[in-house]
């Protein structure tokens, strides 16, 4: 007997024995009245056994026959082995009008061994790599979106750069979004502290790669910045592979919550200063020993201004025969370059900072410019990663926009005020 049988003898054996009243029992069980007498003339005649259920054993009334199951396992076999069973249930009802269940079909798919269910997968196994020996040769770097201030201020993302063979937190900073910005201002900061490491270690996002397949080969803004400082991209295929970092974040969505909970930080102005001294005490307690002792850092050799010339955002434009060019919606102009006819159709680099500010070369020469004509600036691109932080911008801006009331004289409040209800 199942466990539901065996409640319910109980139950109709307290009625048996008038111990328990009818309308008692079914509300009990959640069945009619009559229901519980045939099962206590059911119990008196035969039993426990009598409780049984009838139907155990034998076949449905709706099953379907065994004929077209084997005709649809045929089909299945034959042109949708590899198709789940949603998108095989589709395409037999489309293309040889069987229509079935979705979960009749995965039932017999599973008996076929053409599908595993879930709970047969069995989980990838990832080997685990061995770490580099040296400090700097491959540096893991990572973003990590989550409520860093446990509502007492914004969400936000944690870049996280931290070193394959030691474990040690290389370079923290809280910023608004996972942008490129985000990287190459954090890209900026390690570079100036260790100097250049052999290889930096990412994800496959469009801010690393480019993943169109028409634009295969193309160089990202972050991308083309580090290998102009021959730093060696490298693009992870599962978050696994970069295992140090995504445990790093785990732990840092711990430890560091809390910490900036028990100093009260609760906006990315005062948490990025506190990060210095977080890095400290992290790398105290988890950081490992390398195991060989060569630091593989090399020096950046380009002067602070070449720097943040290559860590901008960097366009291509051609001159005009008037030496004009145009760049998001506004028109600029080349200055002081004579009659300037070398320049007629020339391919110039515009290094745009963050801040808007425009910087042009010429065979690494600056050429100075001034706008001519200037338009509505253009809507800013954003990814996935961002577009939750430009919502949240969008929200704030328009709940805090004034409402606007028309004016004591405005021509609305006299008509109103001079508008005369007709008399019945």
């Amino acid at each position: 007997m199942s466990r539901k049988e065996v409640e319910r003898l109980e139950v109709i054996q307290q009625v048996a024995g008038r111990r328990l009243g009818q309308k008692a029992a079914a509300r009990r069980l959640g069945l009619g009245v009559r229901q519980i007498k045939r099962l206590v003339h059911r119990y008196r005649a035969e039993g426990a056994g009598g409780l049984i259920c009838r139907h155990r054993g034998r076949r449905p009334n709706n099953a379907l026959p065994h004929t077209v199951r084997r005709e649809v396992m045929a089909l299945v076999g034959r042109h949708y082995g590899d198709f789940g069973p949603t998108l095989a249930c589709e395409k037999l009802a489309e293309r040889h009008d069987y229509k079935l269940s979705v979960e009749t079909l995965r039932q017999w798919m599973i008996a076929d061994g053409l599908w595993v269910s879930r709970r047969q997968r069995q989980a990838r196994i990832h080997p685990r790599r061995p770490r580099r020996p040296c400090l700097g040769e491959l540096i893991q770097i990572d973003g990590s979106p989550h409520d860093w201030f446990e509502a007492r201020g914004p969400r936000c993302t944690l870049i996280v750069f931290i070193d394959d063979a030691t474990s040690r937190l290389m370079a923290l900073r809280f910023v608004p979004a996972e942008t490129t910005r985000a990287y190459m201002e954090t890209l900026g900061q390690y570079l100036r502290h260790y100097g250049r490491p052999v290889a930096l270690y990412s994800d496959k996002h469009s801010i690393f790669r480019v993943n169109h397949p028409d634009h295969e080969g193309e160089l990202t803004q972050f991308t083309r910045a580090i290998r102009t400082l021959d730093i060696e991209p490298i693009h992870a295929n599962t978050p696994q592979a970069k295992g140090r970092v995504e445990r790093a974040n785990q732990t840092l969505q711990d430890r560091l919550v809390k910490e900036m909970r028990l100093r009260n930080i609760c906006a990315i102005e005062a948490a990025n200063p506190f990060l210095s001294e977080f890095i400290e005490h992290y790398n105290h307690r988890f950081a490992w020993e390398p195991q060989n002792p060569n630091d593989a850092h090399r020096p950046v050799l380009r002067s602070p201004e070449e720097l943040d010339l290559i860590l901008r955002l960097h366009h291509t434009r051609t001159v005009s025969k008037n030496l004009t060019f145009q760049f998001k919606n506004r028109e600029y102009q080349l200055q002081n370059q004579g009659k300037g006819y070398r320049l007629r159709g020339a391919k110039l680099t515009l290094c745009e900072a963050f801040d808007t500010t425009l910087t042009l070369l010429h065979e690494g020469r600056h050429l100075p410019y001034r706008i001519l004509a200037e338009g509505a600036p253009p809507v800013p691109l954003d990814d996935e990663k961002s577009l939750h932080h430009q919502v949240e911008q969008a929200k704030n801006h328009q709940n805090n926009r004034p409402l606007w009331k028309p004016a004591p004289d405005h021509p609305w409040r006299r008509l109103s005020s001079t508008k005369t209800v007709p008399h019945p």
